[in-house]
């Protein structure tokens, strides 16, 4: 059976029926479309920014000063991706619905959950990006993002090494840099 819709069925890679409003430590990696190497460049293991690497960093930043319930770690702006931890607090009170999914079983976003945090920060960066190179309406960001939920003392520090480590490895591995050792 043929489908009518433009594009092909995309299916979640989020846990299903996991409530991303949940208190909690995340590992979100977002990658830059077709890996373009935009933000800046690794040399001798330092990840030196550019002004667009400069800008993500600012937004990530203002993004704990707009939204009260999250809480930055650490994180990493690469030349074609980016890295953070970051802690939800508060969710969950009284008067929140439980997970909501919409008519194709994805889930709806709320105001403080992980995925309205990384959409709002896709969609500044991807603004201010757009308006420095002149390219209205452009895709900065891979559609989705990978995102892990930190469930032990050890798993966070392990991933905390790993996104202090990933300059260090990017020359490494090039060609498969966002391999994640601490697994």
């Amino acid at each position: 059976m043929m489908n009518d819709r433009p594009f092909p069925n995309r299916h979640s890679i989020r846990l299903k029926g996991y409530d991303y409003r949940r208190a909690g430590a995340y590992f979100v990696t977002i990658h830059i479309t077709r890996d373009a190497c935009l933000l800046g460049e690794v040399t001798d293991s330092i990840m030196h920014l550019n002004n667009l690497g400069q800008m993500i960093e600012e937004e990530w930043l203002r993004s704990a000063e707009i939204r009260e319930e999250i809480e930055l770690d650490l994180y990493a702006v690469m030349p074609n991706h980016f890295h953070a931890i970051v802690w939800i607090h508060d969710v969950g009170a009284a008067g929140v619905p439980p997970v909501e999914f919409d008519n194709s079983n994805h889930p709806v976003l709320h105001g403080k959950s992980l995925g309205a945090l990384i959409g709002g920060f896709k969609r500044a960066t991807t603004k201010r990006i757009n308006e420095i190179r002149q390219t209205p309406g452009a895709q900065l960001w891979q559609r989705n993002y990978y995102e892990r939920i930190v469930r032990s003392d050890n798993e966070l520090r392990a991933i905390q090494q790993y996104i202090l480590d990933n300059p260090l490895k990017w020359q490494l591995n090039r060609d498969n840099h966002d391999m994640m050792d601490w697994e």
